[in-house]
């Protein structure tokens, strides 16, 4: 029962770990971007901002990419304990946990996303 703990801790704390890479990435990456434009002409703010924008879709990209990835590996983990050729139920059931709730994740900013964009898209002008 200790190596089910064990295993399961594990895997929570490195999750946790890159939520929080993550999230001081993208902290760090606001900073910057808020920064420049102070410094920078006109013309060199809206180049940094393009820049920005492409660096958050390449963010956003990147962290669909990985829950997909995480999809994919729980699937074919599942797949494979199905077939028999696997017999650690415990690391199937933590790799169909981790992708679920990355794409809980996922579903989560994009409705956050949704709702800013169309509180602004509501503002008067």
């Amino acid at each position: 029962m200790s190596e089910i703990g064990a295993v399961n801790r594990t895997d929570v704390q490195s999750v946790l770990a890159q939520m929080r890479a993550m999230r001081q990435a993208a902290s760090g990456e606001l900073l910057r971007t808020i920064a420049e434009p102070d410094a920078a002409s006109p013309a060199q703010s809206v180049a940094s901002n393009a820049t920005a924008r492409a660096g958050f879709g390449q963010m956003l990209a990147s962290a669909i990419g990985q829950v997909n990835g995480l999809e994919v590996a729980a699937d074919a983990q599942r797949n494979a304990f199905v077939r028999g050729e696997s017999q650690d139920l415990v690391k199937v059931m933590v790799a169909v946990q981790k992708s679920e709730v990355a794409f809980q994740a996922v579903a989560q900013v994009r409705n956050r996303l949704v709702t800013a964009y169309q509180d602004i898209m509501n503002m008067p002008i």
